[in-house]
């Protein structure tokens, strides 16, 4: 059997972990009596009484020996680590400059020190001028294979002209760039109800990875690049789902309708896709779109883990599941578990 390969996985590496727990506004970790350690990183999460305590956070999150007792206990040989949200996206541009610098530097070490570690690194999103470098320095670390960013860019999404600059030296450095959410949606669009963490993740997040790659492709920023590597999070969200209707939308547009060199779905199935779909109807949609051989395990680990005790996570077996429902061989399966991401992330 090939290996297992886990692509979406988290860590707050120590040097992020003793920023976070320095500060006192949202993003940061804090210590409440009864409690422990809580975490709170989301847009207006300390606001909504269901969340303003955040959730636990412990070894799990920072700890290299606890990353690896999670892999043996799932069967996972190898892990790709990124930061997790919400990186670097509140510091000041000169800031996010030198810690980014830290922080890569600090990955690259903890994969040095583990064969069992790659990574993704960070960039100083905010400053054009210094993710172009970053991303020049990414590319000479031998256990770094690209980087994770989220939708914000400069403020302005993905599709703003200014930071085209960074998605240019991805692509002449073969940089993956693994595209992961974190702001969700407007909060009002939720209700008043006090639904926890529920709808924010479960719906906001997969609609702003949606929105962010439909506003790239309608900005042709693919048939400019069209060697940019783009690895997107929980299964590309909903686009699978709405390829069709965004290609019919293009389609009677006068607008933009000749804009593009291709239909929307047509782009999407150069991009990439972790498996972290969570059933398999949904699991099956994407692959139905962009074929097998783009798709690679993920477990979102440390989050989502079980409420009650210790054990195997759920999250996690859910993943395998629809990866074993969908699979029409062992051969696929044993590809989406591992062998995919051996080959598109050049994993030795």
């Amino acid at each position: 059997m090939k290996r297992v390969i886990d692509v979406h996985t988290h860590v707050y590496l120590p040097s992020f972990m003793k920023l976070l727990r320095a500060r006192t506004q949202v993003p940061r970790v804090f210590t409440r009596e009864g409690l422990g350690d809580r975490l709170v990183i989301l847009p207006n999460e300390d606001i909504d009484p269901s969340t303003s305590l955040g959730r636990p956070i412990g070894n799990e999150y920072y700890d290299r020996n606890t990353k690896l007792q999670f892999m043996d206990m799932h069967g996972i040989d190898v892990s790709v680590l990124s930061l997790a949200n919400p990186w670097l996206d509140f510091l000041e541009p000169k800031e996010a400059e030198s810690v980014a610098t830290v922080l890569n530097n600090e990955l690259q070490e903890w994969c040095e020190n583990e064969s069992r570690f790659y990574g993704f690194g960070v960039l100083p999103t905010h400053s054009v001028q210094g993710s172009v470098a970053e991303i020049e320095r990414l590319s000479k670390h031998s256990k770094l294979r690209g980087f994770i960013m989220g939708t914000h860019g400069l403020g302005k999404g993905l599709d703003d002209p200014e930071l085209e600059p960074v998605f240019v030296a991805a692509e002449k450095h073969g940089q993956m760039i693994f595209l992961h959410p974190h702001y969700g949606l407007p909060s009002n669009v939720f209700g008043d109800r006090e639904n926890g963490h529920v709808l924010p993740l479960a719906l906001g997040f997969p609609f702003e990875t949606t929105i962010a790659v439909s506003r790239m492709i309608l900005s042709g920023i693919f048939d400019r690049l069209p060697g940019l590597k783009m690895l997107l999070a929980h299964s590309g969200g909903t686009l699978p789902f709405l390829a069709g209707r965004l290609d019919s939308c293009v389609e009677h547009d006068a607008h933009v309708q000749h804009r593009l060199q291709k239909k929307p779905s047509e782009y999407l199935k150069n991009l990439y896709y972790d498996a972290v779909a969570y059933h398999a109807p949904g699991l099956q949609c994407a692959i139905d779109l962009v074929g097998k051989d783009r798709f690679m395990f993920g477990t979102d680990n440390p989050f989502f883990p079980p409420l009650q005790g210790s054990g195997v996570w759920e999250s996690v077996e859910t993943n395998r599941r629809a990866i074993h429902k969908v699979s029409q061989s062992k051969e696929d399966r044993d590809n989406i578990l591992g062998g995919n991401a051996a080959r598109i992330l050049n994993l030795k």
